[in-house]
């Protein structure tokens, strides 16, 4: 069969690909794949390529999209469910680097480590007045307790930190295993010292932090979004920053990538990485292993395990 990769993938999984099946690797904008995407069994993507209605309803022959990473938004699952096309991800593959990043902007920020280096480099010495503040004795509030943010609670507790999540799919065993204790979304934000954001983007979560949550915080808490920029509504995110109710902001995800004229540009006490969460070396290695499995799977006739709508297999 042959399988189109429009993002590019690690060799190591291209080639475990190429054992079975004729692989082609091509950076595609929107037409081209339109006009490509016949031909082909399996297609491989990470964010940039949008796998839309439109190339759906021209995939004659397509068996499975993969997405080579967690987030599916840019892939028409609902299309691909109708017309019978498994979607698969790899939920697993950036869990440890997204947790560690989250780990390092909270960090950052209490220790103000950005406007250090600035400082520095532009010949200042300003000890007494970059003075920050220890994770250790703090609280921190989870949105989302998934694998992600089981992750991040772990290596917090690591600092002595107390962690408490608002998740509504986490059973309280489970958290209580992880050490976590289970609140309404309000008290994250009442109690803690620094919010993380790892809830996944669905209608019920695009939004959900806005100026009725920075209102509840209190003042000198810092929050950290390493999930989906949409969550988090970035012009009440501005408003709290400049008011001063919160202390700062680390920003990895933004409503529109990249993020101009977002008005977090021009916001005080900020950290931000362009998307970085799951840019490391070992998630991406991760990521073409684990997405190459699952296309081989399925073009194998057999179920993946990590299938994002089973309702294909009826």
């Amino acid at each position: 069969m042959k399988v189109l990769i429009t993002d590019g993938l690690e060799s190591e999984a291209i080639s475990s690909l190429r054992k079975a099946h004729e692989v082609d690797v091509q950076e595609l904008d929107p037409k081209g794949l339109l006009a490509a995407i016949p031909r082909y069994h399996a297609l491989i993507v990470r964010s940039r390529t949008i796998v839309s209605k439109a190339v759906l309803t021209q995939a004659a022959n397509l068996k499975v999209v993969g997405r080579a990473g967690v987030g599916v938004d840019n892939i028409d699952v609902a299309e691909a469910t109708a017309r019978k096309i498994a979607v698969v991800n790899a939920p697993t593959a950036s869990t440890i680097s997204v947790a560690e990043l989250a780990i390092g902007q909270m960090i950052s920020l209490l220790r103000h480590l950005p406007e250090a280096d600035r400082s520095v480099k532009e010949g200042k010495w300003e000890k007494k007045k970059l003075e920050g503040r220890e994770l250790f004795g703090k609280t921190l509030g989870l949105v989302g307790s998934g694998r992600i943010g089981a992750e991040v609670a772990k290596r917090a507790q690591a600092f002595g930190m107390r962690v408490i999540a608002h998740d509504p799919y986490l059973s309280r065993p489970t958290a209580e295993a992880f050490g976590i204790r289970l609140v309404e979304k309000d008290a994250v934000f009442r109690e803690a010292d620094v919010v993380s954001i790892h809830a996944a983007l669905t209608p019920e979560t695009r939004g959900m932090v806005g100026a009725t949550e920075f209102a509840l915080m209190k003042r000198g808490t810092i929050l950290v979004n390493c999930a989906r920029g949409e969550i988090v509504q970035e012009a009440a995110l501005a408003d709290a920053l400049r008011s001063e109710r919160l202390a700062g902001a680390a920003v990895d995800v933004f409503e529109t990538e990249p993020p101009a004229g977002s008005p977090l540009l021009s916001a005080p006490n900020t950290a931000f990485t362009p998307h970085l969460g799951a840019s490391t070396r070992e998630a991406q290695a991760r990521a073409g292993s684990i997405i190459a499995e699952q296309v081989l799977k399925v073009l194998d006739g057999r179920r993946p395990e990590f299938l994002v709508n089973p309702d294909v297999y009826g």
